[in-house]
């Protein structure tokens, strides 16, 4: 394209390399993702961590790669800007029949602004908007999978979906065998057919899933929906090992709540091997309307994409709003700086400068801490971060006392610029976190108290907010995770209830504990002392000592003892070590595991119609 322009040879070689550094990181992304079914038919649990916390890294380690080529063999930062706009031409024309256009213009993106300064971050070097459409984007090739798979029941009868269940399973070509498939196919024949009701068949009728497998710690799920006339109902299979050492269909998963659970953004990212995966994408999105595309890129392990495609839908919101970044409610920390615009669901944090007393840390030392958590199984319990660095507000939408906060805690991550491009002052923010918005639970509780624990929906509100939030930090120890900081403070409620960690500033891993008892007193003046007598390590933990902090409200205090005083005992905290040291992976499931059908069996439960579904909603 234009080789009559000065410049147009280089820009061609430029273009051509970035677009090889793409391909390398979307071969070796999809690689890793579809050795996940090896992995789970062997139940090789500790690879499969591994592989999920390395896959993480491999985006920023091939544009690190791009741009060391980049500057090596074609001196690009030393080019003029005539030559990109046409590195960015040349470029489109190589993302024409591209099956990955959407990831590699975010490739790209990545590449060009490593090499240029932040002024030239604007439409005519990088892709603002995406230049090419992935709307119906499939392989038309004869040998290419399809997206879905679509099977068509003969009637809705128990025989005839359980008939087709069991085809549906066997197509998933799983080298391990199920140990009792014609039981499991019925009992998910049964949970749907009772979902159905009295609903009678249509000409479409059909269940339609994704023909890749989604892998995820220790479980594959099958996911797709059932369609019959103007119905379209999302479903999950979850497959798990069972105790015979065979595959089991663990439970059926129906609904959007319960795929909002699934691909909750407090879970580690599935592994899936997608050649086109914006026809992913938009499937799990007929799924899930409401979920932003951004968070299912994400979930699908593509967080880049799922960055680009935020700070889209942010700037958009921007646009048509007109309330002020303020400083965010709650109780204020002592390492992060947190403010919010209250039209948009999400929290930005900055690191402070500078930590008061008894904070014993750094900024390097934080971030390492946010990037555990971006690689860790985070069990439905930690709260995923998007991270971003050079981020431009506009500054008439800051309030003046956000400004000044900023101003005085964060001076290093602030600068007021006057180059916005029209006149206007921006904001500058040198590096952030932004998180989904929950309601924290000091708040909450506070709102229980305010409301009278006499009303019955306040109790009920208060009584499932602590037991939630004892099975928070349990879900967190079997994933050895220890939050460091557990004051209601530092957890947060999601809209369906559920109680996440957000604050990680003094996270560890649990085997990285000494959890202690407290030795019994000396004399009478070390049982009076308001100090701590006894000698404590810098790993040092004591169970016993949490209940003034946490429990001073009688209410609280008598739910808490109830459902969760083993979190007391030290003993409870080192046999988890114990189990996390001899290699055990903990099962933790995104679903109750009241539904699950090895909990009816092993209760006995008639295997009735009205029994199998009893525990779905």
């Amino acid at each position: 394209m234009f080789p009559e322009r000065l410049g147009a040879p280089q820009a061609y070689a430029i273009a051509r390399a970035m677009m090889d550094g793409f391909n390398r990181h979307y071969r070796l992304f999809r690689a890793e993702s579809a050795r996940a079914k090896h992995r789970f038919e062997t139940a090789d649990w500790h690879d499969q961590r591994r592989a999920q916390r390395e896959r993480i890294a491999f985006y920023d380690l091939r544009v690190k790669e791009c741009v060391r080529r980049l500057d090596k063999e074609l001196g690009a930062g030393q080019l003029p800007m005539a030559v990109w706009h046409e590195v960015k031409l040349h470029y489109i024309g190589l993302m024409v029949d591209h099956l990955q256009p959407e990831l590699a213009e975010t490739f790209f993106n990545s590449v060009t602004t490593k090499i240029l300064h932040r002024t030239h971050f604007h439409n005519d070097f990088i892709f603002v908007r995406p230049a090419v459409s992935t709307e119906y984007l499939e392989n038309d090739a004869p040998s290419a999978r399809p997206t879905y798979r679509a099977y068509y029941p003969r009637d809705l009868q128990q025989a005839s979906l359980q008939e087709t269940l069991t085809v549906l399973l066997q197509d998933c070509a799983l080298q391990r065998p199920f140990e009792q498939l014609p039981r499991d196919a019925a009992w998910a024949a049964a949970a749907l057919r009772e979902r159905l009701g009295s609903a009678r068949r249509r000409s479409n009728c059909q269940i339609q899933v994704l023909s890749g497998l989604f892998f995820r710690n220790k479980g594959a799920y099958l996911v797709g929906k059932w369609v019959n006339g103007d119905l379209e109902l999302p479903l999950a299979l979850p497959i798990l090992h069972g105790t015979q050492g065979g595959l089991v269909i663990d439970a059926v998963l129906f609904g959007e709540a319960d795929l909002q659970r699934l691909f909750s953004f407090a879970r580690a990212y599935f592994m899936v091997d997608m050649e086109v995966p914006s026809a992913y994408v938009r499937f799990l999105g007929s799924l899930m309307p409401r979920k932003p595309r951004g968070e299912i890129y994400t979930a699908l392990g593509l967080a880049k994409q799922g960055k680009t495609l935020f700070y889209r839908d942010f700037l958009h919101h921007l646009k048509y709003s007109s309330d002020q970044f303020r400083i965010a409610p709650g109780i204020k920390g002592m390492v992060m700086l947190v403010f919010d615009l209250p039209s948009f669901p999400y929290v930005f944090k900055l690191i402070k400068d500078k930590f008061p007393a008894p904070k014993d840390t750094t900024r390097a030392q934080v971030q390492a801490k946010y990037q555990l958590v971006k690689q860790h199984d985070r069990v439905g319990r930690m709260a995923d971060t998007l991270e971003y660095s050079l981020v431009a507000f506009p500054r008439e939408r800051f309030s003046q006392a956000l400004l000044e906060d900023i101003q005085q805690h964060a001076p290093s991550q602030i600068e007021i610029s006057d180059h916005a491009g029209d006149g206007r002052q921006e904001v500058i923010i040198g590096h952030l976190y932004i998180e989904r918005r929950m309601i924290p639970l000091n708040i909450h509780l506070q709102e229980c108290f305010d409301a009278g624990l006499d009303r019955p929906e306040a109790r009920q509100a208060l009584e499932r907010a602590v037991i939630e939030y004892g099975n928070a930090i349990k879900d967190l120890v079997a994933a050895n995770i220890f939050p460091g900081d557990m004051l209601w403070k530092n957890f947060g409620l999601t809209r369906d209830g559920k109680v996440v960690f957000y604050d990680y500033d003094e996270i560890e891993y649990l085997t990285d504990c000494q959890f202690r008892r407290v030795p019994p007193p000396r004399h009478e003046e070390d049982e009076l002392s308001d100090e701590v007598w006894w000698p404590v390590g810098p790993r040092d933990v004591f169970p016993e000592t949490f209940a003034p902090f946490l429990l001073a409200h009688p209410a609280v205090r008598e739910i808490f003892l109830r459902h969760h005083a083993d979190l007391l005992d030290p003993a409870f905290w080192q046999a988890h070590q114990e189990r996390i040291q001899a290699g055990h992976v903990h099962d933790v499931f995104p679903y109750d595991p009241g539904r699950r059908f090895a909990a009816r069996a092993a209760a006995a439960i008639p295997d009735s119609l009205t029994t199998v579904t009893g525990a779905l909603p």
